[in-house]
């Protein structure tokens, strides 16, 4: 029988899109500060829990995916000025 897990699908949202936003938003992209505005985020927006067999998603939330751009995009935003006004990246 398959591995079956529990996934937070909204992680991997937050993960594909934030490249894009941090380049648009001009922040830091060093891993310190792509990955306190990742944190940033994921403690504002309420996790999006799925079962995955093998890595794959099981069920796909596609349904609600354009809230989920929306809700990430104005965290991102925000997180975004916050951590240039605050970088930890020399600490």
């Amino acid at each position: 029988m398959p591995e079956v897990r529990m996934k937070n699908y909204m992680e991997d949202c937050v993960e594909d899109m934030l490249p894009q936003l941090m380049a648009k938003l001009d922040i830091c992209q060093c891993e310190r500060c792509r990955m306190d505005v990742m944190a940033y985020v994921l403690n504002k927006l309420p996790p999006k829990y799925v079962v995955t067999r093998k890595g794959h998603l099981y069920a796909k939330l596609t349904t609600i995916q354009t809230q989920f751009e929306v809700d990430i995009i104005a965290n991102v935003t925000k997180a975004a000025e916050i951590i240039r006004a605050n970088p930890r990246h020399n600490e």
